[in-house]
């Protein structure tokens, strides 16, 4: 029979429900830090996720069908956040070149400045995990690597633009090597890539 993982009496036997209960705690952390960064800005998280993702993304994926997929939402609720940040400026539309019945949505000024301000609610987090030696930083950012893979191929996290998936990705067989196609070169563990813009999906 399955135990709980949030069951204390299984923590104590087993590492892996530690694990899990540590990694629980920290997206608690997350949630936090992001509602409050949204209360602070008159904004919903995802309203505020949407704004960080449009930043930092190409314009072309950057539409209501996309970040749906991303944000494991419908689309309807995606389109009325999309219409609420353009009721608040913070976005613009455009037309989409090779979908005319389609469209991207772009920063404005005040986006831009918006998710900027936005982008760092997780500095709290990352003060920690820079402070560790680059040894476990290496050996953390593996195993998440092999979590977040799991999670794909089991279709729990639908969109993923990560090495592991990507159509240069080339593995050794016992994993330990990596490389890649595009770059046409070896990639060490730490300059592999959680959000490529470059991925192509296979």
């Amino acid at each position: 029979m399955i135990q709980s993982d949030f069951n204390p009496n299984n923590q104590n036997e087993e590492i892996a429900s530690k694990i899990i209960a540590s990694l629980e705690r920290i997206a608690q952390a997350f949630r936090v830090l992001l509602w409050e960064e949204s209360k602070h800005h008159q904004l919903t998280p995802i309203q505020v996720q949407v704004l960080i993702f449009i930043r930092y993304h190409p314009t072309p994926i950057c539409k209501v069908s996309y970040l749906a997929n991303e944000f494991n939402m419908t689309k309807a609720t995606i389109s009325e956040t999309i219409k609420t940040l353009l009721q608040k400026k913070l976005i613009s539309k455009q037309q989409d070149l090779q979908d005319t019945r389609s469209y991207n949505v772009q920063l404005t000024q005040a986006g831009k400045k918006l998710a900027d301000k936005t982008a760092l609610f997780s500095k709290e987090i990352h003060r920690p995990i820079q402070s560790l030696p680059e040894e476990d930083k290496t050996t953390m950012l593996s195993s998440l690597f092999n979590i977040i893979q799991h999670l794909n191929n089991t279709g729990i996290i639908t969109t993923q633009r990560m090495c592991f998936n990507c159509h240069y990705y080339q593995a050794s067989e016992n994993n330990q090597q990596f490389y890649c196609n595009l770059l046409q070169q070896n990639i060490n563990t730490i300059e592999l890539r959680i959000d490529c813009p470059e991925h192509e999906a296979i």
